[in-house]
Order: structure tokens, then sequence, then C-alpha cells
């Protein structure tokens, strides 16, 4: 594939449009992870937790046809997503002036940032490594252009949590229909199910609302102790 050429165009295009069909994903993680902080550290968790996650999304896609050698990989993605989305529920606020609080909180938000991006990004890499035909200038091109738009989504999606607390909630619940959606197409669970689109749709409403039942239940026990303490 020559540089410049018509066919590395629509390459591209195909990887920029993989990559964008993630980022509204990706935007809520980075939004969530970043609530909490301080808001002069939210820009920089942000900015770097996006910078991390593509680093981290580019050594995999170059890491791809090892790790096609491993079964269970999207199984074993998916269940480790369900954690990170729960943890993403029941975060809460750091109060003002522990400066070690922040710098923790600020580190962790990275960690989260990262992790959760490249469990999520392990479908899209498939898909992003067959449009480059081995062309790794091309998925790098690709997620150049992409990282504006995350961050911008990022931002945006932030001012809506702290307006629209629920937002939390929508969030946790895209995270958690990921986590199901890479589990049932773990291939040798996908062959298990064939057409049986009723198991599948139950193992949705399982992952989708048990977790959010869960993640609100923990959360009221956490006020209700809380209230308790300071009634």
């Amino acid at each position: 594939m020559e540089f410049l050429s018509p066919d590395f165009f629509t390459a591209l295009f195909a990887i920029v449009l993989i990559d964008l069909v993630l980022a509204g994903d990706n935007a809520i993680v980075i939004a969530l992870a970043a609530r909490n902080l301080p808001k002069e550290l939210q820009t920089r968790a942000i900015f770097w937790g996006t910078v991390g996650a593509i680093v981290v999304r580019t050594l995999m896609t170059l890491a791809v046809v090892w790790l096609l050698h491993f079964p269970g990989l999207m199984l074993v993605g998916g269940l480790l997503l369900i954690p990170i989305a729960l943890k993403l529920l029941s975060e809460e606020k750091h109060e003002e002036g522990h400066e070690m609080g922040r710098v923790s909180s600020f580190w962790g938000a990275m960690r989260t940032i990262i992790i959760a991006d490249a469990l999520m990004g392990l479908d899209n890499v498939l898909g992003v490594a067959g449009a480059a035909h081995g062309n790794f200038l091309l998925v790098v091109i690709g997620l150049l252009i992409s990282v504006p738009i995350v961050v911008w989504g990022s931002t945006l999606i932030l001012k809506l949590v702290e307006r629209f607390p629920m937002v939390v909630y929508i969030g946790a619940g895209a995270l958690l229909w990921t986590a199901a959606k890479m589990v049932l197409h773990e291939k040798f669970i996908a062959r298990w199910i064939g057409d049986n689109s009723m198991i599948e749709a139950l193992a949705y409403v399982i992952v989708i609302g048990g977790g959010l039942a869960f993640g609100w239940m923990r959360e009221k026990a956490r006020r209700d102790k809380h209230s308790l303490k300071t009634g």
C-alpha cells in the first residue's frame, strides 16, 4: 500500500471510523474517572489519561497477532471491565485541603482510564489491525486524529456529570454493556449461544441491570452509614 494513495486514504478512513465508534465509551470512562478530582487536576487527568490510553492501544495493536494466540482473551477482558464500571459508580469526592489525597486520586484516575481503555479496546484493536493491512503508520495517524475528539468529548461529559449526576449511571451502564458484549463475543461462548437471542438478551439484562442495581445499593448503604455518623 503506497503512502497517500487512494487505498491509503480508504484504509485511514476505516481506521478513524473504528476509533470514533469506540470514542464515546472512551470519553465516558475518562470523564467518570476524572469527575471527583479537584478542578485544577481534571484537565491534566483527561489529557494524560488519553495519551496513556493511546500509547497502550498502539502497543496492543502492534501485538495483535500475539494476542490472538490466547483463547478467552475477550472473556477475561469483559469480566475485568465489570468491577471498573462498579468502581466508577461508587467513587467518592475527596475533601479539599488533603494534597496527598489529591495526588493519589490523580494517579488513581490515570490508572482507571488506561486500564479500562485497554480492556475495552480489545475488540477494536482487531478491527484496526485488519483495516491497516500491516501498515503501522496508518494506525498511528488514525489514533492521532481521534485523540482531540476523545478529549473534547470527555470534557463535555464531565460538565454533564456535574450538572446531572444520573449521567454517571448512564456511563457505567455503557461500560457494563461493553463488558457483556465482549464476553458474548468470545468465540467459544458465541458458538454455544448460536442464534439464541433470548440467552444473549438475558445476559445483557443480568450484567447491566445487576451491575447498576448493585452499584446503587452499595452507594445507598454508604450514604446511610455516613448519615448515621453525622446525624
